[in-house]
């Protein structure tokens, strides 16, 4: 997963560029990049950190523009500690184009061979979003053979795209003295949104992965971008959108909702604080059917608070915070090997003695996944004085690899996979775990959308929406670099 933003005006658009990007570093912490124009000129800033390391007060004296680009990464391909993977990417030929992607393509390997045999174009990393950039930049050389371009050409340049490549994948980029173009993946699998602002010199335009990025600066929400649908921008205000795919279809990733996206964004007409909520009070339901002897119910912070709350209300026992949280400590998910993660949950989660000691505790989770962080809190609680410790995920058991942009690509890596819930349990050294059910997790967010009836949940189910991963290919990421 990574953050991407977009955004054309007729004033300068550092700043709101630059603090939109930082409603999104929750998204990613390895790396953060932004790219601008300005007249004929592209600028661009990137490298490993936080946005405010990376962008500082002088880069943003340079970095200026009316229409610019952001990425904050978190990376599932390729080396989490290269620069040179940041984004945005550059190419100049045939017309300079700056990219940043979220998301990842299952065909990359075919592509870039492709990229490098046939479209006869040269790639410095084994970055996905390296050779997107490369297949759209053919794409664009064979429409215009280097002559004028027009939104029509680009519409059926990104058309062509789509049928190239498969996977999750959202898209913003510049063309140089053209505009922004964006585009989202035909089966909707990575959000991404539309915000805008009026003032008495005219509209700007702002995209975002989450609504939440669009709004941080006063902007209005318009819409999600849909699944196939191209959006261009030009430099000077104009806006047109175009489906760039026969048959789109919308399996938003049902992880955006546990845990990636932030609780004051809303994806797909639904409220992420509200389908949380919702997780609490149908995971109470399940865990009421045990017959548990529950003294407390504490949430592991921050995401999983909300739904700690919901269900200590509907089984009506006392809820207490047991955790002080560094915020300052990053999301330990995302950290890349498994001594990192140990290291980081002790770091980042100081216990509160008197809300554990002597209690049997209920801890709740919104998910579950290589099982490092929940077996290292249960450690840390039971040091605490607590006589039993249970643990709830607001989300299933995590069988299967993500491959659509989301780091958990082995099936070595995730505790469920081969364990039945006993096992499980014993494995985190919990008394025992409480999953929630997927038609349960489907419920709380379709309660807030009916109309929203497909998820990509191929990381609980095994069904992949792309119809092409095969276990041959599963296989064959426990063999690749992942970060």
């Amino acid at each position: 997963m990574c953050g991407i933003i977009g955004i054309v005006s007729n004033q300068n658009i550092t700043h709101t560029l630059v603090n939109s990007l930082k409603g999104l570093q929750h998204r990613g912490q390895q790396a953060a990049g932004i790219g601008t124009m300005d007249g004929n000129l592209m600028h661009l800033k990137k490298y490993l950190g936080l946005v405010k390391e990376v962008i500082t007060e002088y880069d943003m004296t340079y970095l200026r523009g009316n229409a610019g680009i952001g990425h904050v990464r978190y990376p599932t391909t390729g080396s989490a500690n290269d620069p040179e993977q940041a984004h945005p990417f550059y190419v100049n030929s045939p017309f300079g184009i700056m990219l940043a992607h979220n998301g990842n393509l299952i065909n990359s390997r075919e592509l870039r061979d492709d990229v490098l045999k046939k479209n006869h174009r040269h790639v410095r990393t084994h970055s996905d979003s390296e050779v997107l950039i490369n297949l759209f930049a053919f794409e664009l050389e064979q429409l215009t053979a280097h002559k004028s371009l027009d939104n029509d050409k680009i519409f059926q340049a990104i058309s062509s795209l789509n049928q190239r490549i498969s996977g999750g994948y959202a898209v913003v980029c510049l063309i140089a003295n053209y505009g922004l173009v964006a585009f989202r993946d035909p089966n909707g699998i990575r959000p991404l949104a539309i915000g805008k602002k009026e003032n008495s010199t005219g509209t700007t335009y702002l995209l975002a992965s989450e609504s939440c990025a669009i709004e941080i600066n006063d902007f209005e929400f318009v819409r999600d971008i849909k699944p196939g649908e191209a959006v261009i921008i030009t430099l000077d205000g104009k806006l047109e959108t175009r489906s760039c795919h026969p048959s789109p279809s919308l399996n938003i990733c049902i992880f955006e909702y546990v845990y990636l996206t932030r609780p004051d964004s809303i994806i797909e007409k639904v409220s992420v604080q509200e389908a949380r909520r919702n997780m609490g009070k149908y995971l109470a339901k399940t865990i009421s059917e045990l017959n548990l002897d529950i003294d407390v119910i504490i949430p592991v912070p921050d995401t999983s608070r909300v739904i700690g709350i919901e269900v200590a209300d509907k089984l009506k026992i006392p809820y207490r915070e047991g955790f002080v949280k560094n915020h300052f400590a990053g999301r330990t998910f995302m950290l890349a090997n498994h001594e990192q993660r140990i290291i980081a949950v002790r770091n980042k989660l100081s216990p509160i003695a008197l809300e554990f000691k002597d209690k049997n505790v209920l801890l709740v989770d919104d998910s579950i996944v290589r099982g490092t962080t929940s077996k290292k809190i249960i450690d840390i609680v039971r040091k605490q004085g607590a006589k039993k410790v249970y643990i709830a995920s607001a989300a299933p058991q995590v069988r299967y690899p993500n491959v659509y942009g989301i780091d958990m690509p082995t099936h070595n890596e995730l505790i469920a996979y081969g364990r039945n819930d006993k096992e499980i349990a014993e494995a985190i050294g919990a008394d025992g775990v409480i999953f929630q059910k997927l038609e349960n997790l489907k419920s709380s967010i379709t309660d807030v959308n009916p109309e929203l009836v497909n998820f990509d949940a191929s990381c609980f189910d095994g069904e992949y929406i792309t119809g092409d991963v095969t276990e041959k290919y599963l296989n064959s990421l426990l063999n690749t670099e992942a970060s």
